[in-house]
């Protein structure tokens, strides 16, 4: 009781603690530094949301870019006035009811992660009987057709002029505001016995049949939980970054999140979260590699999607050298960083 005691107190106290270094930096930081630190709670919301997928429950997916679409598309047509979008939809008009909702961004946000949750469930009610590497083309193949039809339903999504000019209501309050649910969310239900019997699954499914564990019910729960978080996190990236267009969403965009992923560690939300910090910072750095440069007398010239090709290389790198990744399935927690302390301090 003491030590749950503590943890709550010193899980308060680190809340606060970056709720002013948050403060801090919104008067401090450049502009570019601010959409750094809010890329880095948008990717951490969309890797906690695969790591429940792949990570807890087992299940291969590489169909994030897809649920993410939908959340975008939904939370923008839900936020966007009216008469902009009579101005945005120039090829066809946008249809009713689409045409006339309005929503506060809050309301469009969480919409945008239920209607990716009802496409996880009507895509993974067929699709995960399926495992392994089929289950992994299955909804690659799925978050293609996404794409597709985002290009090609204009009356709705506008097409592949995607949609401009949405309300930037995604601020650095707003998006760690989601994140910080979104964690006290996860620790909970993986905490939790449901988080044991999705542990188990993944670890040994034909076990977890004997024991009587209904295996696919638990499985389409997890999944439409980590399609929801997608949904969410494209909700919060559409609005911050006022622009979606199909392009967005192809598999590179999930190729990003499943690289957070395996570097942090399948199966650790720590893990999770500090790698999408470290990889959505490199990702912006790694920038320079696509631009030409001179070393002296030597010209290099750039080479578009060359950091593409250096974090292809790491993940590589990763699975031959560290598969469990950073954390592997371990969590930091205020015991162990107590207990390291304490061990330092005799050991000097």
């Amino acid at each position: 009781m003491m030590s749950s005691r503590k943890n709550l107190i010193l899980n308060i106290l680190a809340v606060l603690c970056f709720g002013m270094f948050l403060w801090w930096a919104e008067g401090h930081l450049s502009g570019y530094q601010i959409q750094i630190i809010n890329l880095i709670a948008i990717n951490t919301i969309l890797a906690l949301g695969l790591n429940l997928i792949y990570g807890f429950g087992g299940m291969f997916s590489l169909g994030h870019a897809g649920f993410m679409a939908i959340g975008a598309y939904t939370c923008a047509l839900l936020i966007l006035p009216p008469l902009q979008k009579e101005m945005i939809f120039i090829l066809q008009p946008l249809r009713w009811p689409f045409s006339v909702l309005h929503a506060p961004f809050l309301v469009a946000v969480v919409l945008g992660g239920v209607m990716a949750a009802v496409f996880g469930i009507l895509v993974g009610i067929p699709i995960l009987r399926l495992g392994g590497d089929y289950l992994g083309i299955a909804t690659l193949g799925f978050a293609e057709i996404v794409r597709v039809v985002a290009n090609n339903i204009p009356s709705i999504t506008n097409g592949a002029l995607g949609l401009k000019g949405i309300p930037p209501y995604a601020n650095i309050w707003w998006n760690y505001g989601f994140l910080l649910v979104v964690l006290y969310s996860m620790v909970r239900l993986v905490n939790s016995n449901y988080g044991n019997v999705l542990k188990a699954i993944r670890d040994d499914e034909m076990a977890a049949k004997a024991m009587g564990i209904d295996v696919f019910r638990y499985k389409i729960q997890a999944f439409a939980m980590g399609t929801f978080l997608a949904g969410i996190g494209g909700a919060l990236q559409a609005s911050f970054i006022t622009t979606i267009d199909p392009r967005m969403y192809m598999f590179t965009m999930t190729f990003n999140v499943l690289m957070m992923v395996v570097a942090g560690g399948l199966g650790s939300i720590t893990g999770t979260c500090i790698a999408s910090a470290i990889i959505t910072i490199l990702l912006e750095w790694l920038r320079i590699v696509e631009s030409p440069m001179d070393f002296g007398p030597i010209h290099i010239p750039g080479i578009p999607g060359m950091r593409m090709v250096i974090f292809s290389l790491a993940l590589i790198f990763i699975i031959l050298f560290r598969r469990e990744g950073i954390m592997g399935m371990k969590e930091l927690t205020w015991d162990a960083i107590f207990g390291r302390m304490g061990r330092a301090g005799k050991d000097e």
